[in-house]
């Protein structure tokens, strides 16, 4: 598909670190007394995956200390925008709130042509929730190692089928594909529940999936994971090599989905906040990260609302080079 233009990416990469409405949003309003109803986290994905798991963790506890019911709505399609849309309609107050992610607010406005939202006027950033890693992962009785799941694509060119979900795990299968000098075939799925069948079910040879998702599939022996598609520390599979060092390919980095929560454009600044402080004191509870990293999603530092502003600004510069790299993302 035919990319963005140059000036359009590093305009949109310049605007998101520098425009004032994604450091605060408006501040005449305060937060007493919110919230004083039922808050609505929409999230643009099935049920099951990372993003539905860690909004729902984070939602109850929301829910315990606030005295407050924190519905979670999923509403997936359309690579996160459909829910990012439905979010973006809905009343600036507090009440309504997305789990946004990388996609979201980074990568679709790159690589689509006719968003049904703008990111970076339409929503104001609160913080970060986790960053998840993918893994490289074939069905329990597949290949071995990643030196020999690329031989047998080598033997095999064109006839092997590849899994991926998100964008950005699409744009890290495309780059190993590409690093490791085979041709295999990219097969997009919605969500990781997806993933997970059609890896089981044979439909594809390898996949990269989220590490909350094959956790317990790796656990069960259905899954057999190879390589972590990152340098970072796995303290629940410490031995599992990362896919640089298991491809012998050291030109790869990582590939990983981060999930966030925004809120509507016009949110104003004290509620924003609220939640922030929030998610921050959940954090630094010991017994909630430990949970998270237990079923394999790592939790962050709670970022402030301008931290995470920051990060949106480095990431759209990060990915506007590499989809200029690809050159052949497709939104489906």
């Amino acid at each position: 598909m035919r990319m963005a233009p140059r000036i359009l990416i590093a305009a949109v990469a310049v605007a998101l670190t520098l425009d004032p409405a994604w450091a605060q949003a408006p501040l005449e309003a305060d937060a007493k007394g919110y919230p004083n109803r039922p808050i609505r986290i929409i999230v643009p994905f099935p049920p099951g995956g990372p993003a539905d798991t860690i909004t729902r963790l984070v939602g109850q506890r929301i829910s315990e200390d606030w005295g407050q019911a924190v519905v979670i709505e999923n509403r997936a399609g359309g690579n996160t925008a459909i829910g990012a849309q439905a979010a973006a309609r809905a009343a600036s107050d507090g009440y309504t709130l997305l789990a946004a992610m990388d996609t979201t607010m980074v990568i679709n406005p790159l690589v689509a042509a006719n968003l049904p939202y703008d990111p970076h006027k339409d929503f104001v950033p609160i913080t970060l929730l986790t960053k998840t890693m993918s893994l490289v992962v074939v069905r329990g009785d597949g290949p071995n190692t990643v030196k020999e799941l690329i031989a047998k694509a080598r033997a095999n060119p064109g006839k092997l089928n590849m899994g991926a979900g998100t964008i950005t795990s699409r744009l890290g299968a495309l780059q190993f594909a590409k690093a490791a000098g085979i041709d295999v075939q990219l097969v997009p799925f919605k969500g990781s529940a997806e993933i997970g069948q059609a890896v089981l079910a044979g439909t594809v040879d390898f996949a990269l999936d989220s590490t909350g998702t094959s956790l317990p599939l790796i656990q069960s022996g259905h899954y057999r994971a190879l390589a972590k598609y990152s340098n970072r520390p796995f303290p629940i599979l410490p031995d599992l090599p990362s896919l640089s060092v298991a491809a012998e390919l050291p030109s790869l980095g990582e590939s990983s989905t981060w999930i966030a929560l925004v809120a509507p454009a016009g949110t104003p600044a004290a509620i924003i906040d609220k939640i922030h402080r929030e998610v921050a004191s959940i954090y630094n509870d010991v017994a909630m990260t430990t949970k998270l990293e237990q079923i394999g999603i790592p939790a962050l530092r709670s970022s402030s609302p301008a931290e995470f502003a920051a990060f949106i600004g480095s990431e759209t510069e990060r990915w506007s080079k590499v989809i200029k790299e690809s050159g052949n993302v497709k939104l489906d």
